[in-house]
């Protein structure tokens, strides 16, 4: 078996999208009184690297070689403010939705009388329970399976003097784990190769909740797992496994594809690797086959675990990254040969004095 892991190269630049808190009124006298407007423009990466323009589609999907991913433009991203000079809380966990192709909010035209630089920060997805920390240093975001999917972002720390609070860019970095699999037949015995249909993919104990403490003066933070895990079936079907490297193909949902962007990917919070508890449970099936003249019937439903205590550095999955995992299934770990050296040992002598007891 062959496992490797494979660190994301890039991942996803957005235009920017628009949204402002009140978008049936989004230009009115009235609304615009006491508020004054910001824009964000926002692009997401991962490990701070961006995918050219020409690569974004229509449909605010990003595309590469190695990857595909999106933000969902119907829900909106948080908002903090901190006025840097008196550490005094401006802008308050604000929502931000998206409306036009861009994002934009209304702020409180106070805003503006703040004769210091702000500091931004932002998530996505916006959640209502934020606990801020000591001197509002770091804030706190709780996170479930739910809102993994959507894949939690959390943006760099924007300084930003007053007078250019009409834009803030946004740079969101990715917070949770992007996890894939690849898998071939490492089957040595020729008479034994391709006869594997991957039936059904499962990763168990799966990290599914936790809170995300987001330190925004050292620009990091750092997860708390809550201990929720659950199994994810990343495969059901039925597909034939290609053998060796050369053929190796990414997992999809319902079949083996050539593309991670055509694969079946899902977000965990990033977890500690236990030895005996995660896993990935592997079933399929083996087709008939004839072998040195004699015939072997086809098996059904077996299972291959691939336990990942061993795999990571550390054991530790770090936040931010996309691991694709390596699965190799021995079709000669059923059918594993045997060979019988038989000899016939010389009767065993003995005399006896009275012939009869022979």
């Amino acid at each position: 078996m062959t496992r490797r892991i494979l660190i994301p190269i890039l991942c996803l630049a957005l235009s920017a999208t628009a949204c402002s808190l009140d978008m049936e009124l989004p230009n009115s006298p009235e609304r615009n009184a006491g508020t004054k407007q910001v824009s964000f423009p926002v692009k997401v990466t991962r490990e701070g690297k961006t995918i050219p323009d020409a690569a974004i589609t229509k449909g605010g999907e990003v595309e590469s070689a190695n990857m595909i991913a999106t933000m969902d433009q119907s829900i909106p991203f948080g908002i903090i403010g901190i006025d840097i000079e008196t550490g005094s809380l401006l802008l308050d966990n604000e929502t931000v939705y998206s409306t036009g192709g861009q994002y934009k909010g209304f702020f409180d035209a106070a805003l503006w009388d703040v004769p210091a630089t702000v500091s931004f920060s932002a998530y996505y997805p916006y959640v209502n329970s934020i606990v801020y920390g000591d001197d509002l240093e770091s804030y706190s975001i709780p996170f479930t399976s739910a809102e993994t999917e959507a894949g939690p972002l959390v943006s760099k720390t924007v300084l930003a003097a007053v007078e250019q609070l009409n834009m803030v860019p946004l740079e969101f970095q990715h917070i949770t784990n992007d996890i894939g699999f690849k898998i071939c037949d490492v089957t040595t015995e020729p008479g034994l190769q391709g006869l594997i249909h991957l039936r059904k993919v499962t990763a168990t104990k799966v990290a599914s909740a936790g809170i995300f403490v987001n330190d925004i003066v050292a620009g990091e933070g750092f997860w708390h797992r809550r201990g929720y895990y659950r199994d994810v079936v990343v495969f059901e079907g039925d597909a034939i496994v290609g053998v060796g490297m050369e053929n190796e193909k990414f997992i999809g949902k319902t079949d083996l594809v050539e593309r991670m962007a055509f694969s079946h990917r899902y977000y965990a919070i990033p977890d500690e690797i236990i030895m005996g508890k995660q896993c990935v449970e592997v079933e399929y099936d083996v087709d008939g086959f004839t072998l040195h003249g004699f015939e072997y019937g086809a098996l059904k439903d077996q299972k291959a675990h691939f336990m990942l205590y061993g795999v990571l550095p550390d054991n530790i999955m770090a936040y931010g990254k996309q691991y694709t995992f390596h699965l190799g299934l021995d079709t000669g770990k059923l059918y594993h040969e045997i060979t019988f050296a038989p000899t016939v040992s010389d009767w065993e002598t003995k005399i006896y004095e009275n012939n009869d007891d022979f």
